[in-house]
Protein backbone atom coordinates (compact mmCIF):
# COMPACT_ATOMS: atom_id res chain seq x y z
CA UNK A 1 0.00 0.00 0.00
CA UNK A 2 2.80 2.58 1.09
CA UNK A 3 4.67 1.70 -2.31
CA UNK A 4 1.57 2.17 -4.08
CA UNK A 5 1.31 5.73 -2.55
CA UNK A 6 4.65 6.41 -3.53
CA UNK A 7 4.24 5.40 -7.18
CA UNK A 8 0.84 6.92 -7.32
CA UNK A 9 2.53 11.02 -6.10
CA UNK A 10 5.71 10.41 -8.63
CA UNK A 11 3.43 9.26 -11.50
CA UNK A 12 1.43 12.90 -10.57
CA UNK A 13 4.79 14.80 -9.85
CA UNK A 14 5.95 13.85 -13.14
CA UNK A 15 2.83 14.83 -15.42
CA UNK A 16 3.36 18.10 -13.53
CA UNK A 17 6.52 18.93 -14.16
CA UNK A 18 6.23 17.31 -17.85
CA UNK A 19 4.29 19.69 -19.27
CA UNK A 20 5.50 22.74 -21.67
CA UNK A 21 5.98 26.24 -19.76
CA UNK A 22 4.22 28.74 -21.61
CA UNK A 23 5.30 32.18 -22.36
CA UNK A 24 4.22 35.43 -23.74
CA UNK A 25 6.36 36.75 -26.28
CA UNK A 26 5.02 39.86 -28.01
CA UNK A 27 1.33 39.45 -28.73
CA UNK A 28 1.55 35.65 -28.27
CA UNK A 29 1.94 32.63 -26.07
CA UNK A 30 4.43 30.39 -26.67
CA UNK A 31 5.68 26.60 -25.63
CA UNK A 32 8.82 26.68 -24.56
CA UNK A 33 9.82 23.43 -24.94
CA UNK A 34 8.92 23.12 -28.68
CA UNK A 35 9.15 27.03 -29.32
CA UNK A 36 6.21 26.72 -31.02
CA UNK A 37 3.44 28.84 -31.12
CA UNK A 38 0.13 28.33 -28.60
CA UNK A 39 -3.00 28.37 -29.49
CA UNK A 40 -5.88 28.82 -26.62
CA UNK A 41 -8.66 25.81 -27.26
CA UNK A 42 -10.37 25.46 -24.35
CA UNK A 43 -13.99 25.76 -22.64
CA UNK A 44 -15.17 27.60 -19.45
CA UNK A 45 -15.52 25.88 -16.50
CA UNK A 46 -17.20 25.93 -13.56
CA UNK A 47 -19.94 23.05 -13.01
CA UNK A 48 -23.04 24.08 -10.95
CA UNK A 49 -22.44 28.40 -12.25
CA UNK A 50 -22.70 31.10 -9.70
CA UNK A 51 -25.82 29.81 -8.39
CA UNK A 52 -24.44 26.54 -7.00
CA UNK A 53 -20.81 27.58 -6.46
CA UNK A 54 -18.84 24.78 -6.62
CA UNK A 55 -14.86 24.47 -7.02
CA UNK A 56 -14.28 21.50 -9.50
CA UNK A 57 -10.37 21.52 -9.14
CA UNK A 58 -10.85 20.44 -5.46
CA UNK A 59 -13.16 17.15 -6.61
CA UNK A 60 -10.74 14.63 -7.46
CA UNK A 61 -13.98 12.85 -8.89
CA UNK A 62 -15.39 15.22 -10.55
CA UNK A 63 -11.81 15.84 -12.67
CA UNK A 64 -11.72 12.62 -13.15
CA UNK A 65 -15.30 12.57 -14.86
CA UNK A 66 -14.85 15.27 -16.75
CA UNK A 67 -10.76 14.91 -18.18
CA UNK A 68 -12.07 12.50 -20.89
CA UNK A 69 -14.54 14.64 -22.51
CA UNK A 70 -12.00 17.53 -22.60
CA UNK A 71 -9.53 14.92 -24.18
CA UNK A 72 -12.50 14.03 -26.56
CA UNK A 73 -12.82 17.66 -27.34
CA UNK A 74 -9.27 18.29 -28.19
CA UNK A 75 -8.95 21.31 -25.89
CA UNK A 76 -5.85 22.42 -24.42
CA UNK A 77 -7.22 24.75 -21.62
CA UNK A 78 -10.03 25.29 -19.39
CA UNK A 79 -11.55 28.93 -17.49
CA UNK A 80 -12.13 28.40 -13.52
CA UNK A 81 -14.24 31.02 -12.78
CA UNK A 82 -13.68 30.61 -9.07
CA UNK A 83 -11.85 28.71 -6.79
CA UNK A 84 -11.90 27.32 -3.12
CA UNK A 85 -8.80 29.11 -1.33
CA UNK A 86 -9.08 26.54 1.39
CA UNK A 87 -9.20 23.19 -0.53
CA UNK A 88 -6.01 21.35 -1.98
CA UNK A 89 -5.54 21.21 -5.85
CA UNK A 90 -2.91 18.79 -6.52
CA UNK A 91 -4.13 16.17 -8.24
CA UNK A 92 -7.07 17.47 -10.36
CA UNK A 93 -4.51 20.04 -11.63
CA UNK A 94 -1.87 17.13 -11.89
CA UNK A 95 -4.81 15.12 -13.25
CA UNK A 96 -5.36 18.16 -15.90
CA UNK A 97 -1.38 18.63 -16.44
CA UNK A 98 -1.15 14.55 -17.56
CA UNK A 99 -3.87 15.60 -20.08
CA UNK A 100 -2.00 18.51 -21.38
CA UNK A 101 -4.33 20.58 -20.19
CA UNK A 102 -3.64 24.58 -19.30
CA UNK A 103 -5.92 26.29 -16.26
CA UNK A 104 -6.80 30.32 -16.53
CA UNK A 105 -7.91 30.78 -13.12
CA UNK A 106 -10.32 33.89 -12.05
CA UNK A 107 -9.02 35.10 -8.46
CA UNK A 108 -12.06 36.64 -7.26
CA UNK A 109 -15.46 34.43 -6.11
CA UNK A 110 -18.68 36.29 -6.02
CA UNK A 111 -18.40 37.88 -2.68
CA UNK A 112 -14.41 38.68 -3.19
CA UNK A 113 -14.48 41.07 -6.06
CA UNK A 114 -14.06 44.74 -7.41
CA UNK A 115 -17.41 45.65 -7.26
CA UNK A 116 -19.11 48.44 -9.81
CA UNK A 117 -21.51 49.95 -7.47
CA UNK A 118 -18.65 50.86 -4.49
CA UNK A 119 -15.36 49.90 -5.94
CA UNK A 120 -13.37 51.89 -3.89
CA UNK A 121 -14.58 50.16 -0.53
CA UNK A 122 -14.11 46.50 -2.44
CA UNK A 123 -10.84 47.26 -2.95
CA UNK A 124 -9.85 46.73 0.49
CA UNK A 125 -6.92 45.10 2.57
CA UNK A 126 -9.33 41.66 3.11
CA UNK A 127 -10.16 41.25 -0.44
CA UNK A 128 -6.58 41.22 -1.62
CA UNK A 129 -5.66 38.53 1.27
CA UNK A 130 -8.09 36.46 -0.56
CA UNK A 131 -6.77 37.16 -4.30
CA UNK A 132 -3.39 36.60 -3.19
CA UNK A 133 -3.98 33.34 -0.88
CA UNK A 134 -5.73 32.20 -4.52
CA UNK A 135 -2.64 33.40 -6.17
CA UNK A 136 -0.16 31.58 -4.00
CA UNK A 137 -2.12 28.07 -4.42
CA UNK A 138 -1.75 28.08 -8.17
CA UNK A 139 1.24 29.33 -8.71
CA UNK A 140 2.98 26.03 -7.94
CA UNK A 141 1.34 24.87 -11.08
CA UNK A 142 3.03 24.69 -14.48
CA UNK A 143 -0.40 24.15 -16.16
CA UNK A 144 -1.77 27.63 -14.69
CA UNK A 145 -1.64 29.72 -17.74
CA UNK A 146 -2.67 32.75 -16.03
CA UNK A 147 -5.08 35.09 -13.65
CA UNK A 148 -7.58 37.05 -14.21
CA UNK A 149 -8.22 39.79 -12.84
CA UNK A 150 -11.29 41.13 -13.14
CA UNK A 151 -14.07 39.45 -15.32
CA UNK A 152 -16.85 42.51 -16.80
CA UNK A 153 -16.44 44.59 -14.65
CA UNK A 154 -16.67 47.38 -16.64
CA UNK A 155 -19.91 47.15 -18.79
CA UNK A 156 -21.51 51.02 -19.08
CA UNK A 157 -20.48 54.40 -18.10
CA UNK A 158 -21.61 54.12 -14.26
CA UNK A 159 -18.99 51.32 -14.03
CA UNK A 160 -16.04 53.46 -15.53
CA UNK A 161 -15.11 54.70 -11.61
CA UNK A 162 -14.29 51.36 -11.11
CA UNK A 163 -11.58 51.07 -13.46
CA UNK A 164 -8.42 51.98 -11.63
CA UNK A 165 -9.13 49.42 -8.48
CA UNK A 166 -9.19 46.67 -11.39
CA UNK A 167 -5.78 47.69 -12.57
CA UNK A 168 -4.83 48.38 -8.96
CA UNK A 169 -5.21 44.62 -8.51
CA UNK A 170 -3.13 44.04 -11.79
CA UNK A 171 -0.37 45.86 -10.12
CA UNK A 172 -0.93 44.39 -6.70
CA UNK A 173 -0.86 40.50 -7.53
CA UNK A 174 1.75 40.94 -10.53
CA UNK A 175 4.21 42.85 -7.80
CA UNK A 176 3.05 40.01 -5.37
CA UNK A 177 3.79 36.67 -7.38
CA UNK A 178 7.39 38.72 -8.35
CA UNK A 179 7.84 40.04 -4.25
CA UNK A 180 6.95 36.22 -3.41
CA UNK A 181 9.84 34.69 -5.98
CA UNK A 182 6.97 32.59 -7.53
CA UNK A 183 7.08 31.84 -11.68
CA UNK A 184 5.98 34.09 -13.31
CA UNK A 185 2.53 33.92 -14.26
CA UNK A 186 0.28 36.22 -16.46
CA UNK A 187 -2.75 38.62 -15.12
CA UNK A 188 -5.14 39.84 -17.44
CA UNK A 189 -8.63 41.04 -17.55
CA UNK A 190 -11.64 39.51 -19.29
CA UNK A 191 -13.75 42.15 -20.87
CA UNK A 192 -17.66 42.62 -21.91
CA UNK A 193 -17.41 42.96 -25.19
CA UNK A 194 -19.61 46.54 -25.46
CA UNK A 195 -18.91 48.38 -28.73
CA UNK A 196 -18.35 51.81 -26.72
CA UNK A 197 -15.16 50.33 -24.16
CA UNK A 198 -14.12 46.78 -25.44
CA UNK A 199 -11.23 48.85 -27.30
CA UNK A 200 -10.85 51.77 -24.58
CA UNK A 201 -10.36 49.04 -22.05
CA UNK A 202 -7.88 47.10 -23.43
CA UNK A 203 -5.76 49.89 -23.93
CA UNK A 204 -6.47 51.06 -20.35
CA UNK A 205 -5.26 47.92 -18.90
CA UNK A 206 -2.29 48.03 -20.79
CA UNK A 207 -0.64 51.63 -21.05
CA UNK A 208 1.44 53.43 -18.70
CA UNK A 209 5.34 53.23 -17.50
CA UNK A 210 4.57 50.59 -14.64
CA UNK A 211 5.04 47.38 -16.32
CA UNK A 212 3.88 46.26 -13.13
CA UNK A 213 0.54 47.90 -13.62
CA UNK A 214 -0.22 46.49 -16.92
CA UNK A 215 -1.87 43.33 -18.28
CA UNK A 216 -0.31 40.73 -19.71
CA UNK A 217 -3.32 39.28 -21.47
CA UNK A 218 -6.70 40.57 -22.69
CA UNK A 219 -9.54 38.36 -23.14
CA UNK A 220 -12.81 39.56 -24.87
CA UNK A 221 -16.03 37.85 -23.83
CA UNK A 222 -18.07 37.67 -27.48
CA UNK A 223 -21.25 36.36 -28.70
CA UNK A 224 -21.23 38.05 -31.61
CA UNK A 225 -20.81 35.31 -34.89
CA UNK A 226 -24.60 33.69 -34.22
CA UNK A 227 -24.90 30.66 -36.22
CA UNK A 228 -23.53 30.69 -40.10
CA UNK A 229 -22.09 34.46 -39.72
CA UNK A 230 -18.74 35.52 -40.76
CA UNK A 231 -16.36 37.91 -40.17
CA UNK A 232 -17.77 40.81 -41.33
CA UNK A 233 -21.65 40.23 -39.92
CA UNK A 234 -19.77 39.30 -36.67
CA UNK A 235 -17.55 41.57 -35.01
CA UNK A 236 -14.62 39.89 -35.95
CA UNK A 237 -13.02 42.45 -38.89
CA UNK A 238 -13.69 45.74 -35.94
CA UNK A 239 -11.66 43.69 -33.93
CA UNK A 240 -8.60 43.08 -36.10
CA UNK A 241 -8.63 46.25 -36.96
CA UNK A 242 -9.55 47.71 -33.56
CA UNK A 243 -6.38 45.43 -31.89
CA UNK A 244 -3.90 45.29 -34.98
CA UNK A 245 -1.10 47.36 -32.54
CA UNK A 246 -2.58 45.61 -29.32
CA UNK A 247 1.05 44.74 -27.87
CA UNK A 248 -0.12 41.07 -25.57
CA UNK A 249 -1.99 38.31 -26.20
CA UNK A 250 -5.39 38.27 -27.17
CA UNK A 251 -8.12 35.90 -27.22
CA UNK A 252 -11.82 35.16 -26.18
CA UNK A 253 -12.54 34.36 -22.86
CA UNK A 254 -16.15 33.41 -23.87
CA UNK A 255 -17.55 32.98 -26.81
CA UNK A 256 -20.57 30.71 -28.64
CA UNK A 257 -23.47 32.40 -29.57
CA UNK A 258 -26.27 30.18 -28.58
CA UNK A 259 -29.36 32.31 -30.77
CA UNK A 260 -29.44 28.92 -33.06
CA UNK A 261 -29.12 25.42 -31.62
CA UNK A 262 -27.50 23.76 -31.96
CA UNK A 263 -24.85 25.59 -32.55
CA UNK A 264 -22.67 24.92 -35.12
CA UNK A 265 -19.63 26.41 -34.03
CA UNK A 266 -18.80 27.77 -37.71
CA UNK A 267 -16.35 30.52 -36.32
CA UNK A 268 -13.87 28.10 -35.20
CA UNK A 269 -12.21 27.89 -39.01
CA UNK A 270 -11.76 31.77 -38.72
CA UNK A 271 -10.33 31.79 -34.97
CA UNK A 272 -7.37 29.11 -36.10
CA UNK A 273 -6.99 31.20 -39.48
CA UNK A 274 -4.45 33.44 -40.59
CA UNK A 275 -7.21 35.91 -40.87
CA UNK A 276 -7.20 36.18 -37.06
CA UNK A 277 -3.49 34.84 -36.18
CA UNK A 278 -1.83 38.08 -36.49
CA UNK A 279 -3.98 39.66 -33.50
CA UNK A 280 -6.04 36.78 -31.74
CA UNK A 281 -4.40 33.08 -29.99
CA UNK A 282 -8.02 31.37 -29.92
CA UNK A 283 -10.51 31.64 -27.27
CA UNK A 284 -12.84 29.42 -24.77
CA UNK A 285 -15.96 28.35 -25.67
CA UNK A 286 -18.79 29.24 -23.08
CA UNK A 287 -19.51 26.96 -21.66
CA UNK A 288 -18.68 22.59 -20.71
CA UNK A 289 -21.90 22.07 -18.27
CA UNK A 290 -25.58 23.37 -19.44
CA UNK A 291 -26.33 25.90 -16.93
CA UNK A 292 -29.70 27.72 -16.26
CA UNK A 293 -28.46 29.97 -19.57
CA UNK A 294 -28.39 26.83 -21.52
CA UNK A 295 -25.06 27.43 -23.24
CA UNK A 296 -23.74 23.90 -22.29
CA UNK A 297 -22.04 21.24 -24.21
CA UNK A 298 -22.81 18.28 -21.86
CA UNK A 299 -25.41 17.92 -19.36
CA UNK A 300 -24.25 16.70 -15.94
CA UNK A 301 -25.96 14.10 -13.51
CA UNK A 302 -24.27 13.08 -10.73
CA UNK A 303 -21.10 10.87 -12.56
CA UNK A 304 -23.24 10.72 -15.80
CA UNK A 305 -22.07 13.32 -18.26
CA UNK A 306 -24.30 13.48 -21.75
CA UNK A 307 -22.48 14.86 -24.53
CA UNK A 308 -25.51 17.48 -26.56
CA UNK A 309 -25.24 18.21 -30.72
CA UNK A 310 -23.23 21.32 -29.52
CA UNK A 311 -20.03 19.21 -28.30
CA UNK A 312 -20.46 17.08 -31.67
CA UNK A 313 -20.15 19.98 -33.45
CA UNK A 314 -17.44 21.13 -31.24
CA UNK A 315 -15.71 18.21 -31.93
CA UNK A 316 -15.65 18.02 -35.17
CA UNK A 317 -14.63 21.63 -35.71
CA UNK A 318 -11.82 21.18 -33.74
CA UNK A 319 -10.86 17.90 -35.65
CA UNK A 320 -11.03 19.66 -38.61
CA UNK A 321 -9.25 22.74 -38.01
CA UNK A 322 -5.64 23.23 -37.62
CA UNK A 323 -3.48 26.03 -36.06
CA UNK A 324 -1.75 28.47 -38.55
CA UNK A 325 1.88 27.13 -39.11
CA UNK A 326 5.09 28.95 -38.10
CA UNK A 327 4.29 32.25 -35.88
CA UNK A 328 1.01 33.27 -37.63
CA UNK A 329 2.20 36.52 -38.12
CA UNK A 330 2.03 37.47 -34.39
CA UNK A 331 3.44 41.32 -33.58
CA UNK A 332 6.74 41.11 -32.28
CA UNK A 333 6.30 44.54 -30.47
CA UNK A 334 6.46 44.23 -26.57
CA UNK A 335 5.38 47.54 -24.02
CA UNK A 336 2.36 48.95 -23.29
CA UNK A 337 -0.07 50.83 -25.42
CA UNK A 338 -0.75 54.39 -25.41
CA UNK A 339 -3.29 55.29 -23.33
CA UNK A 340 -6.89 55.64 -24.38
CA UNK A 341 -7.94 59.41 -25.26
CA UNK A 342 -10.68 60.92 -22.55
CA UNK A 343 -13.87 61.63 -24.28
CA UNK A 344 -17.35 61.48 -23.33
CA UNK A 345 -17.45 58.04 -23.63
CA UNK A 346 -14.14 57.20 -21.75
CA UNK A 347 -13.66 59.52 -18.95
CA UNK A 348 -11.30 57.54 -16.66
CA UNK A 349 -7.97 58.62 -14.72
CA UNK A 350 -4.79 57.42 -15.51
CA UNK A 351 -3.72 57.64 -11.63
CA UNK A 352 -4.82 54.47 -9.80
CA UNK A 353 -5.06 53.96 -6.08
CA UNK A 354 -2.16 52.94 -3.98
CA UNK A 355 -2.54 49.67 -2.11
CA UNK A 356 -4.59 49.09 1.35
CA UNK A 357 -2.18 49.14 3.66
CA UNK A 358 -3.16 46.22 5.73
CA UNK A 359 -2.28 44.68 2.58
CA UNK A 360 1.44 45.51 1.96
CA UNK A 361 2.47 42.81 3.92
CA UNK A 362 1.68 40.37 1.43
CA UNK A 363 2.78 42.68 -1.24
CA UNK A 364 6.04 42.73 0.05
CA UNK A 365 6.32 39.08 0.05
CA UNK A 366 6.72 39.59 4.27
CA UNK A 367 3.78 38.00 5.50
CA UNK A 368 1.43 34.90 3.70
CA UNK A 369 -2.06 35.45 2.82
CA UNK A 370 -4.99 33.08 4.05
CA UNK A 371 -7.71 32.76 2.44
CA UNK A 372 -11.32 31.49 3.80
CA UNK A 373 -12.64 30.04 0.59
CA UNK A 374 -16.42 30.84 -0.57
CA UNK A 375 -16.97 32.14 3.48
CA UNK A 376 -15.17 35.02 2.10
CA UNK A 377 -17.70 37.92 2.23
CA UNK A 378 -15.24 40.98 2.01
CA UNK A 379 -16.71 43.50 -0.60
CA UNK A 380 -18.23 45.87 2.22
CA UNK A 381 -14.61 45.40 4.46
CA UNK A 382 -13.17 48.92 4.12
CA UNK A 383 -13.01 50.35 7.11
CA UNK A 384 -11.27 49.09 10.64
CA UNK A 385 -7.60 48.12 10.35
CA UNK A 386 -7.33 47.85 6.64
CA UNK A 387 -5.54 51.27 5.77
CA UNK A 388 -3.03 50.45 8.66
CA UNK A 389 0.67 49.48 7.34
CA UNK A 390 1.85 46.89 9.49
CA UNK A 391 4.81 45.85 7.41
CA UNK A 392 7.43 47.32 9.65
CA UNK A 393 6.81 44.63 12.01
CA UNK A 394 8.09 41.62 9.19
CA UNK A 395 11.60 41.94 8.42
CA UNK A 396 12.45 39.59 5.26
CA UNK A 397 10.57 37.63 3.24
CA UNK A 398 8.78 34.52 3.34
CA UNK A 399 9.90 33.23 -0.34
CA UNK A 400 8.03 30.97 -2.59
CA UNK A 401 5.89 27.49 -0.90
CA UNK A 402 3.91 25.12 -1.76
CA UNK A 403 0.38 25.29 -0.75
CA UNK A 404 -1.28 22.26 -0.45
CA UNK A 405 -2.06 18.99 1.48
CA UNK A 406 -0.16 16.71 -0.34
CA UNK A 407 3.07 18.91 -1.06
CA UNK A 408 4.21 20.60 2.43
CA UNK A 409 7.58 21.33 1.73
CA UNK A 410 8.62 24.91 1.52
CA UNK A 411 11.44 25.71 -1.49
CA UNK A 412 14.46 27.82 -0.38
CA UNK A 413 13.91 30.00 -3.31
CA UNK A 414 13.63 33.85 -2.15
CA UNK A 415 13.13 36.95 -3.53
CA UNK A 416 15.08 40.65 -4.19
CA UNK A 417 12.28 41.97 -5.97
CA UNK A 418 11.55 45.18 -4.40
CA UNK A 419 8.41 46.75 -6.28
CA UNK A 420 6.71 49.45 -4.81
CA UNK A 421 3.15 49.11 -4.07
CA UNK A 422 2.03 52.66 -4.54
CA UNK A 423 1.04 54.10 -8.03
CA UNK A 424 4.74 55.26 -9.40
CA UNK A 425 5.93 51.69 -8.65
CA UNK A 426 8.85 50.91 -11.73
CA UNK A 427 10.70 47.55 -12.76
CA UNK A 428 14.44 47.78 -14.00
CA UNK A 429 14.25 47.98 -18.22
CA UNK A 430 16.47 45.36 -18.23
CA UNK A 431 14.11 42.89 -17.33
CA UNK A 432 13.12 39.69 -19.02
CA UNK A 433 9.08 41.41 -19.04
CA UNK A 434 10.26 44.24 -19.85
CA UNK A 435 11.54 42.74 -22.81
CA UNK A 436 8.07 41.42 -23.60
CA UNK A 437 8.73 38.16 -22.39
CA UNK A 438 6.47 36.61 -19.36
CA UNK A 439 7.86 32.97 -18.49
CA UNK A 440 5.46 30.45 -17.15
CA UNK A 441 8.75 28.28 -15.92
CA UNK A 442 9.19 24.78 -14.47
CA UNK A 443 8.24 24.66 -11.04
CA UNK A 444 10.56 22.65 -8.45
CA UNK A 445 8.36 22.53 -5.79
CA UNK A 446 6.37 18.94 -6.81
CA UNK A 447 9.86 17.61 -6.50
CA UNK A 448 10.71 19.10 -3.00
CA UNK A 449 7.55 17.99 -2.08
CA UNK A 450 8.22 14.46 -3.38
CA UNK A 451 11.53 14.32 -1.53
CA UNK A 452 10.12 15.13 1.78
CA UNK A 453 7.51 12.66 0.93
CA UNK A 454 10.45 9.86 0.88
CA UNK A 455 12.39 11.07 3.43
CA UNK A 456 8.77 10.84 5.86
CA UNK A 457 8.33 7.07 4.33
CA UNK A 458 12.13 6.21 5.12
CA UNK A 459 12.04 7.44 8.77
CA UNK A 460 9.60 5.84 9.75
Amino acid sequence: MLFKSILTYISLVTAALAIPAIEVRGNAFWNTETNERFYIRGVDYQPGGSSELEDPLADTDVCERDIPYFQELGINTVRVYSVDNTKDHDECMDRLAEAGIYVILDVNTPHSSITRSNAECSYNSDYLQEVFASAQLFAQYNNTLGFFAGNEVINDGASLDAAPYVKAVVRDLKTFIKNRGFRTIPVGYSAASVDEYRLSSGLYFNCGDDELARIDMYGINDYSWCGDASMTTSQYSQELKDFKNFTVPLFFSEFGCNAKKPRPFSEIESIYSTDMSSVFSGGLVYEYSEEDNEYGLVKLDGDDVTPNQDFKNLKNEFNKTENPSGDGGYLKSSGGNNCPSKSSLWNVTEEIPDTPGGAIKYVKGLAEPTGHGFDAYVQGNCNGNNDVDDSGNYTSTIGASTHSAASTATTAQSSSASSSVSSSSSTSSGSKENEGVVVAATSVTSVVGLLALIAGFIAV
